[in-house]
């Protein structure tokens, strides 16, 4: 059964920059993960599946129009969870639901914590690395306008692969 995700990706030249610095910080996973605010976490699907998910996603696109999300500072979730991410200062409702539409249908999926939001910075890595990350990134910032979601497939080797994109087209946006 594949894995799949959804996800909002960081454009340039932000998403290099984050992924470069989760990578110098010691977070090796980076270089498998692009920059992304995830929408439905990674999800195993049916073989024959596929096809209902990606018509799904393109009803969910067709009904949202774009939005802009601001990128501000940085958060965690210790001590639930070892993460550092870069918080959204705008675009959260919108997020929040869109997320919400894609993770209906085929792609119902129960979250194991309440959905929040984010872009990683640093993940799994001891608490002197993740306090770097918290620190150092703490005035990172950037503005952008959210005009599609994609879906990802996990490669064993070459990781999270983007396989389509879904253009949001709705005439009314999210908030």
């Amino acid at each position: 059964m594949p894995t799949i995700g959804v996800a909002v990706a960081i454009p340039e030249p932000w998403a290099t920059q984050l992924q470069d610095y989760r990578m110098a910080v010691g977070d090796t996973t980076a270089t498998m993960i692009p920059t992304h605010i995830t929408l439905v976490p990674p999800t195993e699907i049916p073989d024959d599946g596929l096809v209902a998910v990606e018509d799904h996603l393109g009803e969910v696109a067709a009904g949202f129009a774009p939005y802009r999300v601001h990128l501000r500072g940085t958060g965690t979730f210790r001590p639930v969870s070892p993460v550092v991410f870069v918080m959204l200062a705008e675009g959260i409702s919108s997020c929040e639901q869109l997320a919400a539409g894609v993770r209906r249908g085929p792609l119902g999926v129960e979250l194991d914590f309440p959905y929040h939001p984010h872009v990683t910075v640093a993940h799994h890595l001891d608490d002197e690395r993740l306090d770097k990350a918290f620190s150092e990134l703490a005035d990172f910032e950037c503005r952008f306008v959210v005009d599609r979601f994609h879906l990802y497939v996990h490669d064993d080797t070459a990781g999270w692969q983007p396989t389509r994109d879904f253009v949001l087209t709705g005439a009314t946006p999210a908030v």
